[in-house]
């Protein structure tokens, strides 16, 4: 598992970044202090602060993080 700190501070970013993350088979959530949703969620995703860095912890194995934070760059802080 791997956490990195994301911002979504607009709704074309989160539609990118929901778009990017479901073409992987792995389990993504956000944690936003004490609320944890699943990052595939939009809905769930609008449910949390974004105007604040939100977590996002990747279940993945090292093999696959380094491609999928490849993916996230623009994303992350």
């Amino acid at each position: 598992m791997k956490t990195v700190q994301i911002s979504l501070n607009s709704i074309d970013k989160v539609k990118a970044f929901v778009n990017e993350i479901t073409k992987y088979d792995t389990d993504f959530d956000l944690v936003s202090g004490r609320y944890v949703i699943d990052a595939k969620s939009i809905m769930g995703i609008f449910s949390l602060d974004l105007s604040k860095p939100i977590d996002l912890c990747i279940h993945a194995d090292e093999a696959k993080i380094d491609s999928i934070l490849e993916v996230l760059k623009p994303y992350m802080l």
